[in-house]
């Protein structure tokens, strides 16, 4: 059997057609369309599964289903987004209007939720029955499941810890609320601190300001890292400043949920053991069970970029 996955982002549309191990026998990329209407992202993201299915060799009749991993509040009951805070979109029947286009059953989830469960059903996560995804991107995704299922919560918003408070009054969030791990520990938070360490008055003294020739606009998630890595000290302070707030939204997910498994992904997951090792160390000191046998495991997520795309192909299953 095969199924169809569509991990809908807010720059690139992936379909891509899966078999049941997990595997992607083909991917489509399209651009995604800005500014866009509900009709036109779903004729692209029609088109992008029309040419994976036309592309993999295989029979429409071959595929079970079409999945969706989608950003914003998805009620996947009803089959709508209530609202898709990256495109603006309220009451979007997105079932609706691709089961017009595709001529097969579409089920849709939020697609943090989407990438927990590819990671649940063939990744990282696989066979525990409680597990928790955290995804270090521009924000700080979350995806939990809980009884071999994704919850959402009893409004379809549920998992958003990137939006729980870490610092009572700290840096303003995109949500609008101050404080938010999300502001700490996502790719956007580690470059905002990074230049604020590359404007001191001694910052033109280090390799960290000078791997960038001064240019605050080349500074990326994984710049502090690289610095850090080459000795350079006041990177240094930087990965040191970012890993302690990242543990400590690590530790509360723990301390919550108690998951047998919290698997981390996104691009700043990429850093491996450079980020785990320290993490762990603060994980290990902070949680509230340190004294029990059974303790969750923490490692990184294995599907990568991919994670979405699986977990959306498998979302029927």
């Amino acid at each position: 059997m095969y199924y169809l996955g569509i991990d809908l982002g807010g720059t690139n549309i992936v379909a891509g057609v899966v078999n049941e191990d997990g595997q992607i026998i083909i991917k489509e990329n399209r651009k995604t369309s800005r500014p866009c209407t509900m009709e036109g992202l779903c004729d692209d993201m029609a088109a992008a599964a029309k040419a994976a299915i036309v592309n993999s060799g295989i029979s429409e009749s071959d595929l079970q289903y079409v999945g969706i991993g989608a950003p914003g509040a998805v009620n996947s009951e009803t089959g709508v987004i209530e609202f898709a805070n990256n495109f603006n979109f309220h009451n979007w029947e997105i079932v609706k209007m691709m089961e017009q286009r595709l001529g097969m059953k579409v089920y849709v989830e939020n697609d943090a939720n989407a990438a927990a469960y590819g990671e649940y059903c063939v990744g990282a996560a696989k066979d525990a029955n409680d597990a928790v995804m955290i995804t270090l991107g521009t924000g700080v995704g979350g995806g939990i499941i809980v009884d071999g299922m994704i919850y959402s919560g009893s409004n379809y918003a549920g998992a958003e810890v990137g939006h729980t408070v870490i610092q009572k009054n700290g840096r303003l969030c995109t949500c609008g609320r101050r404080g938010c791990w999300e502001a700490y520990s996502s790719a956007t938070g580690l470059i905002n601190m990074t230049k604020e360490a590359c404007s001191i008055q001694q910052a033109p003294n280090y390799l960290l300001y000078q791997m960038i020739g001064g240019d605050l606009s080349k500074i990326e998630g994984k710049t502090a890292f690289d610095a850090a890595q080459q000795g350079c000290p006041l990177a240094k302070s930087v990965i040191d400043m970012y890993l302690d707030y990242l543990g400590c939204g690590l530790v509360n997910i723990i301390n919550v949920f108690q998951p047998e498994i919290l698997c981390i992904g996104g691009g700043i997951s990429r850093q491996g053991d450079y980020l785990l090792k320290p993490v762990m160390q603060i994980i290990e000191r902070e949680r509230y069970t340190k004294h029990n046998n059974k303790q969750t495991k923490v490692c990184i997520a294995e599907l990568g970029n991919d994670a979405g795309l699986i977990g959306a192909a498998f979302l029927g299953k």
